[in-house]
């Protein structure tokens, strides 16, 4: 019995042994750990324009939508007004680690 154990564990660690080599790609063709790295620091920047938009007086009780890729920050949503909808941008862009701002947020007729 101990001998059947054995061999199953070995046939176990040679197979990891084997797939060790295929890491799973991304569509860049970069690794899943550089994948999670580029999530986990999107989600950092996304969290960061977040607390800034919420910081702010006027923008604090609207429900903009926040999304990062890389260093390029979408805004989405609808705003009371064009005032609104360039101060949500401004406040996004000079959170430290954004580059781009693409704003998306609509003003609601009447605004």
């Amino acid at each position: 019995m101990k001998a059947l154990a054995f061999a199953v564990s070995a046939v176990i660690a040679l197979a990891l042994a084997a797939c060790a080599g295929d890491r799973p790609r991304n569509q860049t063709g970069g690794s899943a750990s550089t994948e999670v790295k580029q999530d986990t620091q999107n989600a950092a920047l996304t969290a960061k324009v977040k607390t800034a938009l919420a910081a702010d007086v006027g923008l604090r009780t609207l429900n903009i939508n926040v999304d990062s890729s890389g260093n390029t920050v979408t805004l989405k949503g609808a705003v009371d007004s064009a005032e609104t909808r360039r101060r949500a941008e401004e406040v996004a862009r000079k959170v430290d680690g954004v580059a781009t701002v693409r704003n998306e947020l609509t003003v609601r007729s009447g605004g």
